[in-house]
């Protein structure tokens, strides 16, 4: 069966669809699936075999961020060129009414499509304005699934409906292998590392909230160090921040083997993000590496955290809670250790080979309206598959 994978946003960036369409392509592949993907992608860009580029994209202000979509009559060209050529049984469509190749290809398709939504928001123009006419288009979507809760209430709110609640998927082993005493990041009990990762200047990142926080948890902690990695300048933060000297430090863009070993060596990591985050995949990175994780209270992190069971949480946009969790955090290690080994309970369900169980199951669903199965690799099995042949049986 050949599976095409559909990605609104351009591959010249490195987002959570971006990096969740590549994932699950991955796995799939592992599995023994015929799998090809389409995504914008400029000239320059280096992509997978399996993936094909559906050209330059345009960036536009989207959800509090800069998203990169293509669209125009040459976009839609090479979408139908792709879907002819492919002959694809199911198409799986991620964020199917972005204004992007992933609307086009659901114009054109002809076979079963899933929708992935993955975007949370409580106000939206743009939403509200493509609503009515997201309509016709919605109606060919065969299932549906939300990356969260909070993610299925912004699809149900926009364009009505239902959705399966399936997570994001992350690899647990990289981050729960990675070292935990690398001497850039490791915090001691005399000298603790808070970690920070987001983009510097996007302000939904929560940078600001984190800069509030510094002060006072500098004044209880003296010998505590931030480390602040991620893209952009945030020039005004930083020469705030400059007068605590080697307290606070920029670490820019980190790599992914860098980053595991950020989460797993910090004494703790703060996400500290005032909004349009759907889920968390960072929260689950951080839970994964065995770090003690301390988010904002925003209705999809709390979900992921267990309600503070696997994380603590604070008052969104509200950097003086958020010194006093750090501190009750690094002070009250008991409290923090017992959330570690909770968090360490769980963190399995949102590893990829979860998750893709969970998707087939859907690819079974969008399928057997056309009386199709998924046919699964040797030793890989669906819920809905076993059932199935308990019922052939």
């Amino acid at each position: 069966m050949r599976i095409g994978l559909v990605c609104p946003y351009s591959m010249d960036a490195h987002g959570g669809v971006q990096a969740h369409v590549m994932d699950l392509a991955t796995e799939l592949i592992s599995r023994g699936y015929d799998v090809g993907a389409l995504a914008p992608a400029s000239e320059d860009i280096e992509l997978p075999d399996w993936m094909t580029s559906a050209g330059d994209s345009v960036a536009i202000p989207y959800n509090g961020s800069v998203a990169r979509l293509s669209f125009g009559a040459r976009v839609a060209r090479r979408v139908r060129r792709w879907l002819a050529d492919g002959q694809y049984d199911l198409l799986h469509i991620h964020e199917p009414i972005t204004p992007s190749i992933g609307m086009l290809a659901l114009q054109s398709a002809t076979c079963p499509v899933v929708g992935t939504f993955h975007a949370a928001m409580d106000r939206s123009l743009a939403r509200g304005l493509l609503s009515p006419m997201a309509t016709p288009l919605m109606e060919r979507i065969t299932a549906r699934i939300a990356v969260s809760e909070e993610a299925r209430r912004t699809l149900i709110q926009y364009h009505g409906g239902d959705a399966v609640v399936i997570p994001n998927g992350v690899n647990v082993g990289p981050f729960a292998d990675a070292p935990k005493d690398d001497p850039r990041f490791r915090g001691t009990d005399e000298a603790p590392t808070i970690s920070f990762l987001g983009r510097l200047d996007e302000p939904r990142k929560g940078l600001r909230v984190l800069a509030d926080a510094i002060p006072t948890v500098l004044e209880s902690v003296p010998r505590a160090r931030f480390l602040i990695a991620g893209r952009g300048q945030a020039q005004e933060i930083r020469e705030e921040l400059a007068r605590f000297g080697d307290s606070v430090v920029f670490l820019g863009g980190v790599s992914d083997e860098d980053k595991a070993a950020m989460l797993a060596s910090a004494s703790c990591y703060v996400a500290p993000q005032t909004g349009g985050e759907s889920f968390g995949i960072v929260l689950v990175e951080a839970m994964a590496a065995g770090t003690r994780v301390i988010a904002s209270d925003l209705k999809a992190f709390s979900d992921v955290l267990g309600e503070g069971r696997y994380g603590a949480l604070f008052r969104n946009e509200d950097g003086g809670d958020l010194a006093r969790v750090i501190i009750d955090t690094l002070q009250d290690a008991t409290a923090a250790q017992a959330r570690v080994q909770a968090a360490s309970q769980v963190v399995g369900r949102y590893d990829w080979s979860a998750v893709t169980d969970e998707v087939l199951d859907v690819y079974d669903m969008a399928l057997s309206t056309a009386h199709t199965r998924v046919e699964p690799a040797p030793g890989s099995r669906t819920m809905l598959g076993r059932l199935r042949d308990a019922l052939d049986d």
